[in-house]
């Protein structure tokens, strides 16, 4: 069940990241949700993610909380 909170939590990220704002309040709701080790993959994710969308790279101080 969780596996699918994280792939859905991933297409959200990925559809709403053309809005900053918007891709940190869904960043944050998937935080909340996700397991510790769903977290870890997540990160790996948004980190080459943001490579490619700089103006998100702020995103990255939600993940380190």
């Amino acid at each position: 069940m969780s596996r699918l909170i994280y792939d859905y939590s991933k297409s959200v990220l990925e559809r709403v990241s053309f809005d900053s704002k918007l891709f940190c309040k869904e960043l944050e709701k998937a935080v909340k949700l996700l397991l510790p080790y769903e977290i870890e993959e997540l990160t790996e994710w948004l980190l080459s993610f943001v490579i490619e969308k700089p103006e998100l790279r702020h995103s990255l101080l939600i993940i380190n909380k």
